[in-house]
């Protein structure tokens, strides 16, 4: 049992490094409280793996990942897309004081993002392929424990660059990786022939022309605010 689990833990933790999940592990880190973030991985991997060792390994070609990667691709534009209007609201949304955040609703994003993510992702595949050989417990255990540590590693990283970052920043950058990780999704989906840097590098024009945007934006809204002028008593007679 414990060697089945080492096993697991290994592989998972190695296919995991550099993988989009740690990028979006990052994401979410950059956005919400890094136990939330922690906490909606954990249960979405428990999830997944559950199903993997148990009958994926027997359904897994009748999953519909295609289905599954369009509705996760619509998922990240949605978040994204919010992400970027909760930063890009009025002027008087800005100025008033914004209540304490609820740790549910985002927990719910994160667990609800990686669900649809890691349904038919390879390492759900090469979960159910060590079930064949070991303890089902054992891999369930073990993949699930490698795949949070991965994760682990990325929230690490979004915690020490959030301190370094205004939070009007975070949350452009967040948005604007959410629009990546949609693209992305959606185009392999879509047109699975592109390959993966084909499609990473076409991914990318979609967050590109939202940060231009809101760049133009941000400089109209600035040009259209006029200079305060001194109060009457203010000036010298």
């Amino acid at each position: 049992m414990i060697a089945t689990i080492l096993l697991s833990v290994g592989i998972v933790f190695l296919a995991e490094l550099g993988d989009k999940s740690q990028l979006m592990a990052l994401t979410f880190a950059l956005r919400y409280r890094w136990w939330v973030v922690l906490g909606g991985i954990a249960t979405a991997s428990a999830a997944v793996h559950l199903i993997s060792v148990g009958i994926g390994y027997f359904l897994g070609a009748a999953l519909p990942t295609r289905a599954i990667a369009l509705v996760a691709a619509l998922t990240f534009l949605a978040v994204g897309l919010w992400t970027l209007r909760e930063h890009f609201g009025s002027d008087d949304a800005e100025a008033e004081p914004k209540p304490p955040r609820s740790t549910t609703a985002p927990f719910f994003v994160v667990l609800s993002a990686f669900l649809l993510a890691e349904l038919g992702d390879r390492t759900m595949f090469a979960t159910a392929a060590l079930a064949t050989d070991n303890s089902w417990i054992g891999v369930w255990i073990g993949s699930t424990v490698g795949m949070v540590a991965a994760d682990a590693l990325a929230i690490a990283a979004g915690i020490v660059v959030g301190k370094h970052l205004p939070e009007h920043v975070i949350g452009i950058c967040s948005g604007l990786l959410f629009l990546y990780f949609g693209t992305a999704s959606l185009l392999a989906a879509a047109r699975p022939d592109l390959g993966i840097l084909t499609g990473g590098a076409l991914a990318t024009l979609a967050p590109a022309a939202a940060g231009i945007a809101l760049l133009i934006r941000s400089r109209r809204d600035s040009a259209r605010v006029p200079n305060d002028p001194a109060p009457e008593s203010d000036k010298v007679l």
